[in-house]
């Protein structure tokens, strides 16, 4: 309790703050609820004209700096406008409804790429591309424009669309003051230092302060434990006794082979052997969290067919966690909602399993969902609706679906190359969803516990805030083009300088030179302690290091011939050969459907094994020989799609008698290394070596390969030294000298018509859009032909495939064969300069999209993507026909394309927008 003292004190302190800043006082009377201290501080921040940086938790309330910035342009009249900058279409649908019903339809605009509505009000949404591409064409939409809020700005260490916030942060006029709203950055301060430095004075405003706290539990079997004690506790990443103890014993018992068949116990033969943990049942944990009053939950788990086997599991477990009268009003909305959608193809996206699944309270929420699925779910949850949804981590990135608990199936996930572990970054992420402000009086965590899950290693991710913000920026063709042509080829190189990427390449060169100096001290000192009586061990440990460098270059030659021998043999394979796969995840018998030998590097054989597995197996799972031990008859028309084709050509695999265990014949070489003339040499020179008869010969190696390891790594740091300063001005250099060689820039470093066009087209692989545009590549196409061939530069496969996908036969074949031929022109000469920019094209979307814009089914559409696994997902299609659409868009209005290839985009963009793709989230 104050005493009045300190009451009256706070109300002088308030009077003299409403004195001072007026618009605050104004705006803070319409909320509904006090502003936090770092709100209250960031908001002053900008009544003063400051630009800010505001770094919170999720959760916290950073929108209201931003909406404060909307506020201020909106008490300020006349042409003063704000523009609200998001990362993500959704979360720029969702800010707008919130706006324009807080202020009014008439004063809110929208701008993403699907949408435009009230584009000239005076506060405008807008995905951060849309202003990045309004900065470069100079619109006259930025009259006027005094607040820049960007949500969500730690997007800037995204590494395929970071660099669009560089950008706006760069090119920005000075006059506009900005709006920075960061999740918590462990490095908030030298970020504020670089927008210093390219925007003036900027205030930098850091919370961890959780407004809802967070308490973080595990789950082994069916209980429940406080992974820490106390606040005190997690202080010192100090777990719980409890828990420790707990888990402990279960792993005693694991190792032990207790028969006890306790919950997580799963027993395996008559001997008790081969028991594993099965971690609880889905259905058990969400009843259990519903016991513990912890619903609504969203449930991490981190594969899109985990989400749908979960919902699956849940529902065919009798769960059902609404009302009659909950269910009533759940089937309104969603019949409401999905009124756009084709009535043939609801039952091809499962639209009753998933009505069943919500009327139970029941979802899955992932990127290849339906998008108008997906906006229902989100509806459904944040209504408190749905109780339970299983989430992939795409959910955590900026949509507001906060709930009550979130719980972690795994601290691993596929980040598109390999499984990988959760960084501290991304589980305070993930969690940081768990505690809705004004409803929950606190928010939980929960982990379940698997036997590779260390309590203590949750600890650390639960206790660390190290989560620095990390530049991805890099000059492209686009944006090479339009600097050039808005300032000119040497002003671009210093914009370009001024990027954080180059600022903290900046910064790390002074500890890498550090570093080289102690270095360079350390082995001096090494030198000292490998000196020897005997002569110039230098020399004689010179003569080691080259014997062992020849040994490796000998066995590196030998692989090298092995290798082309196997890839000689395979490329011998014909349809219906019985071969053994000596080793990788496919080992056994197997019988070959095409020997992939058209293609570029090694053969990929495509075999189906007696497992019935189908796809094709790289060269390395052949380290030997490969022998043909039979034949069978593959049907003509195989389709490795069908289980039932699979399973008889497996059945005359195991006809043939032969022992799948059985390994090859192992072809013994004698070394290359024992008749090395270069070797022996060496050999010779190293034993005739006075420090040879050394007695401490080998002390002293000791020290030399300490001094030439350490020798290494110093070169290393040089080169990194020197790859870092100035890094991203040599990288430029290199974009415009590809540019000025194909006529995009002229020699003195002027932009050329053909580069205004590229200025205009916004994708990964602009320059190859451009010269195909140029050079004629998709002339004469029909237009779903054309759709389904600029389809291979915007799509790009969710993991790599083992094969290539086939494309329609005619215009679209050669069409694509043509931006292939063009693509490897760009790949050769890129390589020449030292670039990685474009992308090789992906053929695996042509199929869908050419039968889509034909007017086919979407069932067929689906079930012609190029995945062995299944159909390709709805949402998947959804997104990527919606990109084409977009490269179409800028297509039919590209200069340097003919009149012709301009209109067949415009009819290409008709024929595209149709059924699930005419639903609009805004409309």
């Amino acid at each position: 309790m104050t005493s009045p003292a300190e009451r009256y004190a706070a109300s002088r302190r308030r009077a003299a703050e409403s004195a001072n800043f007026p618009r605050l006082d104004d705006f803070a009377l319409d909320l509904g609820f006090d502003l936090d201290d770092f709100q209250r501080e960031a908001c002053q921040a900008v009544e003063r004209g400051s630009g800010v940086l505001v770094c919170a938790p999720t959760g916290a309330g950073k929108t209201a700096v931003g909406e404060f910035a909307v506020f201020m342009a909106l008490s300020r009249g006349g042409n003063t406008k704000c523009f609200y900058t998001t990362p993500i279409k959704a979360l720029s649908n969702q800010k707008y409804h919130d706006l324009a019903e807080r202020y009014g339809a008439d004063k809110v605009g929208l701008l993403t790429g699907d949408n435009v509505i009230n584009a000239d009000a005076q506060v405008v949404v807008m995905t951060t591309e849309v202003l990045r591409n309004m900065l470069y064409a100079g619109s006259s939409a930025l009259d006027g424009l005094a607040y820049v809020v960007m949500d969500e700005v730690h997007y800037l260490a995204d590494r395929f669309r970071g660099a669009v916030w560089e950008e706006v942060i760069i090119h920005l006029p000075s006059s506009v003051q900005l709006v920075s709203l960061s999740a918590t950055v462990s490095n908030a301060e030298e970020f504020a230092d670089w927008l210093v430095t390219v925007r003036g004075h900027t205030e930098v405003v850091v919370s961890e302060h959780r407004p809802v706290p967070l308490w973080q539990h595990m789950l082994v079997g069916r209980r429940m434990f406080d992974l820490f004690h106390d606040a005190d506790a997690a202080r010192k990443h100090d777990v719980h006794p409890e828990l420790l103890r707990h888990t402990r014993e279960q792993l005693r018992r694991m190792e032990m082979g207790d028969r006890t068949h306790g919950p997580g116990w799963n027993g395996g033969g008559r001997s008790g052997r081969n028991r594993r943990w099965q971690p609880p049942l889905r259905f058990d944990v969400i009843e259990r969290l519903e016991r513990a009053d912890l619903l609504p939950a969203i449930i991490f788990v981190f594969s899109r067919a985990g989400c749908a086997a979960a919902v699956q599991q849940c529902m065919a477990a009798g769960l059902r966690l609404t009302t009659p009268e909950e269910r009533e009003e759940i089937r309104a909305i969603v019949e409401e909602r999905i009124t756009a959608i084709p009535g043939e193809d609801l039952t091809v996206l499962g639209y009753w399993e998933w009505l069943e699944a919500l009327e139970r309270g029941l979802a899955a929420h992932h990127a290849g969902m339906l998008p108008a699925f997906k906006e229902v779910v989100e509806e459904l949850f944040v209504r408190g609706l749905v109780k339970a949804v299983f989430a992939t981590e795409t959910l955590a990135l900026g949509i507001n679906m906060p709930a009550r608990c979130v719980v972690l199936e795994r601290l691993v996930k596929y980040n598109g190359e390999a499984h990988v572990d959760l960084t501290p970054g991304e589980y305070t992420q993930l969690t940081g969803r768990a505690g809705r402000r004004g409803i929950d009086v606190e928010g939980h965590a929960v982990v379940v516990w698997s036997p590779e899950v260390d309590p203590r290693h949750v600890a650390g991710l639960a206790s660390t805030r190290t989560y620095p913000l990390k530049s991805s920026f890099r000059p492209s063709y686009n944006m090479a083009a339009n600097l050039v042509g808005s300032v000119g080829i040497g002003r671009a190189r210093e914009l370009l300088e001024s990027s954080f990427a180059q600022f903290q390449a900046d910064r790390s060169v002074v500890g890498l030179a550090r570093q080289v100096q102690s270095n360079i001290k350390t082995m001096e000192g090494y030198g000292e302690e490998a000196r020897c009586h005997h002569g110039d061990f230098d020399e004689y440990f010179g003569i080691r290091v080259a014997i062992a460098d020849r040994e490796r270059a000998i066995a590196r030659q030998g692989q090298a011939q092995r290798r082309a021998e196997t890839a000689a043999a395979l490329s011998r394979l014909r349809p219906g050969d019985v071969i053994r796969i000596p080793s990788g995840r496919r080992a056994g018998l197997a019988v070959v459907i095409d020997p992939g030998v058209g293609g570029f590097g090694e053969p990929k054989p495509m075999v189906l094994t007696q497992d019935r597995w189908a796809g094709r197996v790289p060269a390395g799972d052949f380290p030997g020989l490969v022998e043909v031990l039979d034949r069978v008859r593959v049907p003509k028309n195989f389709n490795p799609r069908s289980p039932a084709a699979r399973r008889d050509l497996a059945a005359a695999v195991t006809a043939t008698g032969l022992d799948r265990g059985e390994g090859g014949r192992r072809n013994r070489t004698r070394s290359g290394a024992a008749d090395d003339h270069e070797l022996a040499l060496l050999r010779i020179s190293m034993r005739q070596h006075p420090c040879h008869q050394c007695p401490d010969r080998e002390e002293h190696a000791r020290w030399a390969e300490r001094r030439h390891r350490l020798e290494r790594d110093t070169d290393q740091l040089r080169d990194r030294v020197a790859g870092r300063t100035g890094s991203l001005a040599r990288t430029f250099d290199a974009v415009c000298g590809m540019l000025a060689a194909r006529g995009y820039l002229t020699a003195s470093g002027e932009v050329t018509d053909a580069g205004r066009m590229l200025a205009r087209i916004w994708t990964e692989t602009d320059l190859l859009i451009a010269e195909c545009l140029r050079r004629g590549a998709w002339e004469g196409l029909q237009p779903a032909e054309l759709a389904a061939a600029v389809s291979v530069a915007v799509y790009e496969a969710r993991r790599e495939g083992d094969e290539r996908a086939n494309v329609p036969r005619g215009p679209v074949s050669d069409a694509v064969d043509a931006t292939a031929k063009i693509w490897a022109e760009l790949e050769a000469e890129e390589a020449s300069r030292g670039l990685e920019l474009t992308r090789e094209p992906d053929l695996g979307f042509v199929w869908p999209i050419y039968r889509w814009a034909r007017g086919e089914t979407l069932e067929k559409v689906l079930a012609s993507g190029h995945n062995l696994d299944g159909d390709m997902p709805a949402g998947d299609f959804v997104r990527w026909a919606r990109m084409v659409v977009d490269l179409l868009g800028q297509i039919s209005q590209a200069s340097g394309a003919s009149e012709a290839v301009r209109a067949t985009a415009r009819q290409a963009i008709g024929v595209v927008n149709r059924g699930v793709l005419a639903y609009n989230a805004v409309a």
